[in-house]
């Protein structure tokens, strides 16, 4: 069996604790349905509306890089898997076995609704004529490990494939036949479930000499360039369109193509085989044309012919560098695969795609997949920051140049033009991550962030929230007042303090997103949930905020009843669950349970009510019940990471608090862990404990009784951003019943008096 999880398969039963995150990655888990033990206790009373699945794929990967690569079955939402098109509940079954059609390129990870892009250029090993291109294979074998994927289809060829950052290499092992062949599609791309195909608006083939092509395909108006080599000069080397051979031909060009004209069109290599035979196919990539893409390819894997073996162990090496940035020590094999599994979700998007952008001239820095910050933006981005600021710092430069050459800091940006995509979701969610930057007072030109950041605000639902105060759905009024807040910080910074004194007020209206009268946020629209999931958001003015709900106690007593604090247990949605059994659910206003986004957060706000035992109490549940081994180890959609993210923060006993430059500490899940923030040139910080005990599914709740930074006692509950990246040793004594440490003292708000009241629109800056 090759190195790498096998399908299904579990921890490695001998590693040690010492050994590399990388040996305990499990590129599984979250590909099928969620498949977890039925929760018990409080985790039995929240209810998930989102699909149940992970949504990820088992793919090859490189850290943040432009290329994955996948067996493709057309399946929802990623091309790998069994699933069809779903929105809530569990998701139905359009395969009753892994199956697969060829192996394409630009999977998504973990999201739940983008259909029809990306999975370009799907390579079909055959035996058959071409007239069979597009059937599907049973998939017999997989394997996967982080940056290499390998299955074995019912027709007896293996596939193995592993990437670089700008490059893909395929390696196939035929049996004995008189004509087998390697075709590739430049046509297909999106998912087979209706109106999920992408069809390119222009398209591009040129074969250059033996074994060699390159060409361009235009999808959703991004020009994606590919330079393709097969290490088999001897085979007979054919374009074809709609799937009949073209002899003698070298090119096929496409000005103008409309979805009803679309035929099958691409490349084809066809020759004998002895048994074993293997052949190698090298792709380059790039948004800026052929001849890029060869370039990259060169730079990725050298000249060839032949480079698989190389690749592998350098993305593997990769790999290993960046899940070493976090050890942690626990006897506990499931639970190792576990969080490893979860820390390389954490770091496959956004893609990061340096001197690559498709529609301006301007080298440096560019980013794609972000979808969505939505998503991200409260973990997965304070997780890049604290491991890897030098990539921090490439995306946020990304951002910049997306928001000067088209006008809006993205919520989302797709290998699509436009970066106004998702703008419903939320608004201003960039200015958190920049926010974040500007604090531990990292390298950026910020006069330039700040001026992108004040016009972004104006846009959209900004001029909603300047002309009335408020901006519907309620919850992007919440996104702009902290926009604001979060752009007085690098208002701050490059000395302009007139400027952060005029965003005052504006950030002073999130009080006009909430109703008094019952402590929650305005009936509204919402995207994905309802006012109860939105209304426990850690905004910059918590205190005033618990205030308005008629005080600490009356706070905690809303938190209890949003997370099922001794309500009774709940069904989950099934199989396409209909409009009444979903209107029950949502009637329950509860914690969705890590099965969405929206109140992901929530459990830490009872720390700004001095309840930090009711946070442990929450956590707990979750982390020990809504994550698992195995295909269906994720209660709900990955979304690039955010999911996963969120439970790297949650087990290492800390939370960031977006934009704010905090970390609010709770009970660990590891007896002692280690984070080596700032990447190479950075320190660690060591998280130790003391009266620690295994942790199990519904067993005992730990909750701290003191803490100690640098060996002084530690008060309060958080630490600055300043703090955790700079390293030190944060040492925890816990206790089987809750102490008094946390319960005097409070996270930062940006005030401590009576709620304000409603902040109404008057002269904007």
């Amino acid at each position: 069996m090759d190195a790498g999880r096998r399908s299904g398969a579990h921890a490695h039963p001998s590693d040690s604790a010492g050994q590399s995150m990388l040996d305990h990655v499990d590129p599984f888990i979250g590909t099928d349905a969620t498949a977890l033990t039925t929760p018990t206790g409080l985790a039995g009373t929240w209810w998930w509306p989102k699909p149940q699945v992970g949504n990820t794929h088992p793919g090859a990967t490189y850290p943040l890089g432009m290329v994955s690569a996948c067996a493709y079955s057309g399946a929802y939402p990623t091309g790998y898997g069994r699933y069809d098109l779903v929105t809530e509940g569990v998701p139905p079954l359009r395969h009753e076995r892994q199956m697969a059609s060829g192996f394409t390129h630009f999977q998504q990870s973990g999201t739940g609704a983008i259909r029809k892009y990306y999975n370009y250029f799907r390579v079909t090993p055959m035996l058959q004529p071409l007239d069979d291109l597009g059937a599907l294979w049973e998939i017999e074998e997989e394997s996967a490990a982080p940056g290499w994927y390998s299955a074995t289809l019912a027709s007896g060829i293996r596939c193995e494939v592993t990437v670089g950052p700008k490059s893909a290499v395929h390696r196939y092992t035929f049996p004995e036949h008189r004509d087998a062949r390697l075709v590739i599609d430049f046509s297909l791309g999106g998912l087979a479930i209706p109106h999920g195909r992408t069809v390119p608006l222009r398209a591009h083939l040129h074969t250059l000499a033996p074994g060699v092509a390159q060409g361009e395909i235009v999808v959703e108006g991004a020009p994606l360039g590919v330079h393709v080599e097969c290490d088999t000069p001897q085979w007979r080397q054919m374009l074809w369109y709609d799937r009949r051979l073209m002899p003698g031909g070298t090119r096929l060009d496409f000005d103008h193509i409309r979805p009803t004209t679309l035929r099958p069109f691409g490349l084809m290599w066809a020759g004998p085989t002895e048994p074993g035979q293997v052949v190698e196919l090298r792709f380059g990539f790039s948004l800026r044309g052929a001849a890029q893409a060869r370039e990259n390819l060169v730079t990725d894997c050298g000249t060839g012919p032949s480079s698989f073996t190389t690749r592998r162990a350098a993305t593997a090496g990769t790999w290993r560098d960046h899940l070493a940035t976090i050890s942690v020590e626990t006897p506990s094999e499931d639970r190792r695969t576990v969080f490893a599994s979860a820390l390389y979700h954490s770091l496959i998007k956004p893609c990061l795609a340096p001197g690559e952008s498709p529609f301006w001239p301007a080298d440096g820095p560019f980013a794609f997949d972000i979808a969505t910050m939505w998503d991200i933006y409260r973990t997965q981005l304070p997780l890049l920051t604290a491991l890897r600021p030098d990539r921090a710092i490439e995306l946020a430069q990304a951002l910049l140049y997306i928001s000067e050459e088209e006008g809006n800091l993205p919520i989302g940006y797709r290998m699509a033009r436009g970066a106004d995509q998702f703008s419903r979701q939320a608004s201003a969610l960039a200015h958190t991550f920049l926010a974040d930057l500007c604090q531990l007072d990292l390298e950026l030109d910020w006069d330039w962030a700040l001026v992108h950041m004040h016009n972004d605000l104006r846009r959209s639902y900004g001029e909603d929230f300047l002309l009335r105060g408020e901006a519907h759905p309620i919850s992007h009024t919440l996104d702009l007042a902290f926009g604001y807040w979060c752009t007085s910080k690098i208002a701050d910074r490059v000395g302009d303090p007139d400027l952060a004194a005029q965003f005052a007020p504006l950030a002073a209206r999130w009080v006009n997103a909430f109703d008094p009268a019952d402590g929650l946020l305005k009936d509204s629209t919402f995207y994905e949930g309802g006012k109860w999931n939105y209304s426990f958001r850690l905004i910059h003015d918590m205190a005033a905020r618990i205030a308005m709900a008629g005080g600490e106690e009356a706070f905690v007593a809303l938190l209890d009843r949003f997370f099922g604090f001794d309500a009774p247990a709940v069904s989950q949605p099934g199989v396409r669950p209909g409009v009444e059994e979903m209107a029950r659910g949502y009637a329950l206003n509860r914690f969705e349970g890590l099965n969405n986004e929206p109140d992901m957060e929530a459990p830490w706000a009872y720390q700004y009510a001095g309840r930090p035992d009711r946070t442990a109490e929450v956590v707990h549940a979750v982390v020990h019940q809504q994550f698992g081994t195995g295909r269906g180890g994720l209660p709900g959609n990955d979304d690039s990471g955010g999911l996963s993210s969120w439970y790297v923060w949650a087990t290492l006993g800390l939370f960031p608090v977006a934009g704010q430059n905090l970390f609010l500490i709770n009970a660990p899940a590891w007896r002692e862990s280690r984070i080596d923030v700032g990447g190479s040139a950075g320190s660690t910080f060591i998280i130790e404990t003391t009266g620690f005990e295994e942790p199990e599914p519904g067993g005992p709740v730990q909750y701290v009784q003191a803490v100690q930074l640098n060996g002084a006692p530690l008060e309060r509950t958080w630490l600055t951003g300043n703090e955790l990246h700079r390293g030190g040793r944060l040492h925890i004594t816990l206790g089987p019943v809750p102490g008094r440490w946390g319960t005097g003292s409070r996270p930062p708000s940006t005030s401590t008096t009576e709620p304000p009241a409603p902040a109404h629109p008057g002269a904007t800056p």
